[in-house]
């Protein structure tokens, strides 16, 4: 018998309770939507595919509106385009663009100089080889991703792997760059990444267990059948990768938890050869590696919280020597090798910084004029080089490349992301604002408007918050369309994330995970006090855990909440270890299955735990059928939870039904539905003219 009601226009579709029921130290708890996690359940995709129905017919008057905001967005969207060619030995190789094509289309040509070349959107490079087409690759497929494309070290050979389905679980194939032929070599059900061997004949592969947990390194040497396992990590709450270091001397295999890091290394010249563990694991101790030279550089947290960076021989990599000492002030983020020279990114006071460390002089920093921005090293594939690629973009300035020159110390900008329609950066301005947690901790804001913009302006908030994940200032096409209408933007930069160093991070995990929630609700009553009329929320994934939370902490205080892919069911999730990544996670968020005080905690904030018999704003919910990381059935029934238990709504999902944790694939598909999310924030602001 069906589990739903059929839908009409009038009423949601009502999904049938069956009832489950769990105890976990000696506290009983019933999950009347259980049932919606059977993903083979012909009643549940009817389920879903009704409630996509009803959000169809509820939000159908703002098609005309999503029909504007899609056009703006590909009307400001210079759809032929390509990006800066990157040198990797004897080519430069690029990605470019076609009007009316979902995907990129890599390409190289060969190497002179160390100018890039330079041509105009829409015309071809000399000698082009085009090496993978992501349009001929996806073929009629509504789903298409890449999980590696790889050129071997010496430009002969391509390792691809791709996806159809949207479930991570890509195919890898190689390809012979110089006859364009593909090799009988084919390896189904590995995850992302991979590195070559230094000559070329080898490629290291990660396969996932039952749990989507890469756990293995294989070796796979092309024309053979027979791969090698050559790593597994048996400890359920590490996962593996592997990569070649910029130098090309050595493979770097990295077994890493959410606290605690173990790297191995080879000569990449040996590429059957036993890899060699530069420390062993210590609980607590996470660290990055890096060759230069005779050295291998560190980058560690031992007794240093924002962590610092050390050196050691290669002949002795436990023999750590301090080059950068910690800082309360600065955290760490990564460090480049280079043959003359060490780059390291960090992050003070908010934002993102550049730290040139040159071989023979002394260190400095590169100087950036705005108040917001973000900056990071950028396809930096050459080890012998004087120049330094960087990214940099704010929430004015379009996303650019610049190349850095070590000898002048001359910024030179190569290409500035063109927004056509009149775009004039001048048109907008960006702020930093604080607001004050209700323990006195001062949470920064980034906020960007349309000049002229007069304060109590209707308001999008979003936020994240876990994983020291930093969502550092943008710029966004996409946004351009709130902001023309009137709109402010503002981020949240929550505890949880890493925007003001790994401290921010600690205070938002663990027993302190509830400052994630609290001081998005004091940013909202912040603008709400200062430049806002109404607020709406938005977030995803773990953000989406921090939309649910805030609506059941707050609910009056926000127009609308947008969740998407949003871990909602958290409890009960991370209560199962049989599901995808959960044992890795008990390093984020606790281990409720054997702790009762991290499940008393975890059960007082997980958002489907906690759904009120009291007023909630409207609610959009967007969803991915294929997710392996934060499953369709956490918002499906957080959704069906609310519709019984809540008052206010409406209560809307939207699951798509061929796309997996990043949504629809293609460029055109993405920006449909982008526009579609933009429209009902528009509405639930009141703004739709």
């Amino acid at each position: 018998m069906p589990r739903l009601d059929r839908v009409s226009s009038e009423q949601p579709p009502t999904a049938k309770t069956d009832p489950v029921e769990r105890t976990h130290h000696g506290d009983t708890v019933i999950d009347e939507y259980a049932w919606l996690a059977k993903k083979d359940d012909p009643d549940v995709v009817a389920y879903l595919e009704a409630e996509n129905v009803f959000t169809q017919q509820v939000t159908g008057r703002l098609k005309p509106l999503a029909d504007d905001i899609f056009q703006e967005i590909k009307g400001r969207t210079l759809e032929t385009d390509l990006s800066v060619p990157a040198r990797l030995g004897a080519w430069w190789y690029y990605s470019r663009t076609e009007e009316g094509k979902q995907y990129g289309i890599q390409c190289r040509v060969p190497a002179e100089g160390e100018d890039p070349p330079t041509v105009e959107p829409g015309e071809k490079l000399a000698n082009e080889q085009v090496i993978l087409d992501g349009n001929e690759l996806a073929g009629d497929s509504p789903h298409f991703a890449l999980g590696v494309s790889r050129v071997s070290p010496d430009g002969t050979m391509l390792a691809y792997s791709t996806d159809f389905a949207g479930d991570e679980r890509f195919t890898l194939r190689f390809k012979d760059l110089g006859t364009g032929e593909l090799l009988a070599d084919e390896i189904t059900g590995i995850f992302y990444g991979g590195a070559w061997s230094k000559d070329g004949s080898t490629f290291f592969y990660t396969t996932v267990d039952d749990a989507w947990r890469p756990d293995k390194v294989h070796r796979h040497t092309l024309g053979q059948a027979d791969d090698v396992e050559v790593y597994h990590e048996p400890d359920e709450r590490f996962w593996v990768g592997i990569g070649l270091s910029r130098s090309e001397r050595y493979l770097l295999l990295n077994a890493h938890s959410k606290i605690t890091s173990e790297v191995w290394f080879l000569d990449a010249l040996n590429p059957a050869g036993e890899f060699q563990v530069v420390r062993a694991r210590e609980t607590g101790l996470e660290y990055h590696l890096d060759h230069q030279g005779e050295r291998f550089l560190i980058l560690h947290n031992e007794n240093a919280e924002n962590f610092e960076l050390a050196s050691a021989p290669v002949a002795d990599p436990a023999a750590w020597t301090p080059l950068v000492p910690h800082l309360d002030t600065t955290r760490l983020l990564d460090v480049d090798a280079f043959e003359s020279h060490l780059v390291v990114h960090f992050r003070r006071d908010g934002l993102t910084g550049i730290r040139i460390l040159p071989q023979d002089q002394d260190p400095y920093e590169i100087e950036w004029p705005e108040p917001l921005y973000d900056v990071a090293p950028s396809g930096n594939a050459e080890y012998v080089t004087n120049r330094l690629r960087l990214g940099y973009t704010s929430m004015v300035t379009p996303p650019s490349v610049y190349d850095y020159d070590l000898r002048s110390r001359d910024l030179i900008l190569l290409k500035r992301r063109p927004v056509l329609g009149g775009y004039d950066p001048d048109d907008y301005e960006q702020f930093r604002e604080w607001a004050t947690a209700e323990d006195g901790t001062r949470i920064p804001i980034s906020i960007v408007v349309r000049k002229g913009t007069q304060k109590k302006a209707p308001t999008l908030l979003y936020g994240y918050g876990s994983y020291e994940t930093s969502i550092d200032p943008y710029f966004s096409v996409a946004r351009l369309s709130l902001l023309d209408r009137g709109l402010v933007f503002a981020v949240a930069h929550v505890r949880g994330g890493g925007e003001m160093g790994r401290r921010w991070y600690e205070d938002g995990k663990f027993f302190q995970k509830k400052n994630t929630f609290t001081d998005f609700v004091d940013v909202a009553r912040h603008l709400r006090a200062t430049w806002s009329s109404a607020v709406v929320a938005r977030g995803g994934s773990a953000g989406g855990l921090l939309m649910g939370a805030v609506a059941n902490l707050a609910p009056d205080e926000f127009a609308g909440v947008v969740a998407e892919v949003p871990f909602v069911d958290a409890l009960n999730t991370i209560l199962d270890p049989s599901l995808p990544l959960t044992v890795i996670e008990w390093d984020e968020w606790g281990d409720p299955l054997h702790n009762p005080e991290v499940y008393e905690y975890m059960k007082s904030y997980s958002p489907y735990e906690n759904v009120r018999d009291v007023t909630y704003p409207p609610i959009l919910a967007i969803t991915s059928f294929n997710d392996t990381r934060v499953f369709y059935h956490e918002p499906a029934k957080w959704i069906a939870r609310l519709r019984a238990t809540a008052k206010g709504g409406p209560f809307l999902l939207k699951t798509e039904m061929g796309a997996g944790h990043g949504g629809r694939s293609g460029r055109y598909d993405a920006w449909h539905e982008e526009a579609f999310t933009l429209s009902w924030i528009l509405d639930r602001l009141g703004v739709t003219e």
